[in-house]
């Protein structure tokens, strides 16, 4: 199954192209369960290694876990984020999306909503087990997952910008990282503050809503971003 060509879009809604581009992405991640369960396993595989390193103590373990979390979750997302784009490319789909009719703004939401349900999403469900793991206090773990949901959004559109730059390259890899690391320093810095100071007692509304407004100014930006990164990329 295929993105719609140009002809195809003018049949359909936009509503219904993108039910079906989020519909065979979400397909592509069930046929290729590996890809959906490598962050996730590295993710686990990582913060085993800490109580190892650090000592089993919870007097160890706690000054770290919130800083643990939020790095092994940033890095996971990036040993993800190469693939968002590379599959179409390489079957020819990504050419048909950018010749559509519709806005490409609009066609690339399902791409990421897709990879954040696989990815960020997932992790931020399951970090209750490995914060609990860590010996997190109990006051920070709810903040943990509202942090890492936003997080993983922003993370997940800057992660696609790099993704389309490189897509037309056999080994993007590296340069993705190199490319988009910095721009996950401010979600890191907000995201651990925020746990840090609900476990200090404090508010953590503050650091919440610097990463909303990270989520939503990355949400109105980065589509058209990526868009012109496609057209870029899918041409090296």
């Amino acid at each position: 199954m295929s993105v719609s060509s140009g002809q195809q879009g003018n049949d359909v809604s936009l509503a219904t192209l993108l039910l079906l581009i989020l519909r065979r992405q979400l397909l592509l991640s069930l046929r290729r369960p590996v890809e959906v369960a490598q962050p996730l396993l590295f993710f686990s595989l990582v913060l085993l290694m800490f109580p190892l390193g650090i000592g089993p103590t919870a007097e160890r373990l706690a000054p770290f876990a919130a800083g643990a979390l939020w790095i092994v979750a940033l890095l996971a997302n990036l040993l993800a984020v190469e693939g968002i784009f590379r599959s179409d490319f390489e079957d020819g789909s990504l050419d048909q999306l950018l010749l559509s009719p519709q806005p490409i703004y609009f066609l690339i939401m399902p791409y990421l909503f897709a990879h954040w349900l696989s990815t960020g999403g997932l992790l931020a469900l399951c970090s209750p087990i490995f914060a609990y793991g860590l010996a997190l206090n109990s006051a920070g773990t709810p903040v943990l997952m509202a942090s890492l949901l936003l997080g993983a959004g922003v993370m997940t559109i800057v992660g696609a910008l790099g993704a389309a730059l490189t897509v037309g390259l056999n080994r993007g890899g590296m340069l993705i990282t190199l490319l988009i690391m910095p721009l996950y320093v401010p979600v890191l810095i907000f995201g651990v503050a925020g746990v840090n100071a609900a476990i200090a007692g404090q508010s953590a509304v503050p650091f919440l809503s610097l990463l909303a407004g990270l989520f939503f100014a990355a949400l109105a930006l980065g589509p058209l971003a990526i868009g012109a990164a496609l057209r870029i990329g899918a041409d090296n």
